[in-house]
């Protein structure tokens, strides 16, 4: 899935809400406090319930730009991509990317027909997201 959008809101500031937010989910879930300069290829365990973990990589991390991170449980591999280009000193665009791999002949039926019902709801939802980014400013 990709969505590219145009927001009203300078890159610095879209990619701070976007960090904050990765910041607050690092020291929720490990206690410690990671700071920009330190996300690059930072790892960590994500427990989402008492069954359910996942193994969270920030795999590229350029400061207003680009904000990429893979998800890895034993039934898929989901790569996240966030990228913010400058339009001028007040909008960007943020071309946002997720790819998700599945593990095993079941899980990829699941996944697929899961994807395909829920492909356009998380669209919309990301969308009505950013809008509310877009708001805050």
């Amino acid at each position: 899935m990709q969505i590219v959008k145009k927001l009203d809101v300078p890159a610095p500031f879209l990619y701070d809400k976007i960090i904050d937010s990765v910041l607050f989910d690092i020291r929720k879930q490990t206690g410690k406090n990671v700071t920009k300069k330190q996300l690059n290829n930072f790892e960590y365990v994500k427990e989402y319930s008492k069954s359910s973990k996942a193994k969270i990589k920030i795999e590229k991390h350029i400061e207003n730009q680009s904000y990429h991170f893979r998800t890895s449980t034993t039934r898929n591999d989901f790569l996240v991509q966030y990228e913010i280009q400058p339009i001028d000193d007040k909008s960007c665009e943020v071309i946002y990317h997720e790819e998700m791999k599945s593990f095993g002949t079941m899980q990829k039926l699941n996944d697929m027909v899961v994807g395909t019902l829920l492909g356009f709801l998380k669209k919309r939802q990301f969308k009505k997201m950013l809008e509310m980014i877009e708001s805050s400013y």
